[in-house]
């Protein structure tokens, strides 16, 4: 699973849309969804923020393992 996909797949887990998400983070609806495309990568600022805002780890958030 691409980091795109594995962003989508936390959203949806959580049956949040994206204008809901972009709404609720103050991120950018068009960035979440190129983000979610594999178009763009987001910031580690971004990333955070999701993370945060989904209760979960960076990790989990793009679905990686680290050392």
């Amino acid at each position: 699973m691409n980091y795109g996909e594995a962003l989508k797949q936390q959203r949806l887990i959580r049956g949040k849309s994206l204008r809901a998400v972009a709404e609720d983070t103050g991120i950018c609806f068009q960035n979440l969804s190129r983000w979610e495309r594999g178009e763009v990568l987001p910031n580690i600022d971004f990333c955070v923020k999701l993370a945060k805002y989904y209760g979960i780890t960076i990790e989990e958030l793009i679905d990686v393992e680290l050392p």
